[in-house]
């Protein structure tokens, strides 16, 4: 995987490489198991060729991993998500803890096996609790990943970011939304190429005992 990184490193910081855009046409099967194609989710099916590039919100996935019981295994998550196609860019992003030295040897394993850590600090909100919105550097990373790959997978249910999905969908890049269905706004289900329910994944990206 981190191989797949290493040759792609040039894609990303070199020139665009032109137009991406797909024609819409009938509705496909997904080749990942339980995934869904929203209405109107109609580009091509994926191939090896195709350039991907995942985005992880890591509060998400957290609550949605605690929701279905399961400690997620980020090595075989990353590789349910990418299939056999060529891996561009992973990021994981999450609000940090400066104390808390569990969650920091977390962080930098991710960072040693493929991804990406964005972070920023945990500030205390007006309800008391602790939380660190990385919409906006989500959103940004997307956009500018958008000349690079064919294929964007986000790992996230907020709605907050709807709009940046919706872009992407105009420049031509196939949107792959990976959730808990319950924890998912519909708006954004709506505007994906494939929705994947993460329950019908857990089973792949589950830790094995």
């Amino acid at each position: 995987m981190v191989s797949n990184l290493e040759r792609n490193e040039a894609a990303l910081n070199g020139a665009s490489n032109g137009s991406n855009s797909r024609v819409r046409g009938d509705l496909k099967l997904s080749p990942v198991a339980g995934a869904l194609f929203t209405p109107h989710a109609s580009r091509d099916v994926p191939s090896s060729r195709d350039r991907i590039a995942v985005l992880i919100d890591g509060a998400n996935l957290f609550y949605s991993a605690s929701s279905l019981g399961i400690e997620v295994d980020y090595a075989r998550l990353l590789k349910t998500l990418v299939g056999d196609r060529r891996l561009l860019r992973s990021y994981f992003y999450t609000g940090v803890d400066p104390k808390n030295e569990k969650q920091r040897g977390f962080l930098l394993w991710l960072s040693r096996h493929g991804y990406r850590v964005i972070s920023k600090d945990l500030a205390q909100v007006p309800d008391g609790a602790r939380r660190a919105n990385l919409h906006v550097e989500i959103a940004v990373d997307m956009m500018r990943l958008a000349d690079h790959c064919d294929t964007i997978t986000l790992l996230s249910g907020d709605g907050h970011l709807t709009y940046a999905v919706d872009a992407l969908s105009y420049r031509g890049v196939r949107v792959e939304l990976v959730s808990l269905q319950s924890m998912t706004s519909d708006s954004l289900i709506n505007l994906a190429d494939q929705y994947t329910d993460l329950a019908a994944l857990q089973e792949c990206i589950c830790k094995v005992r």
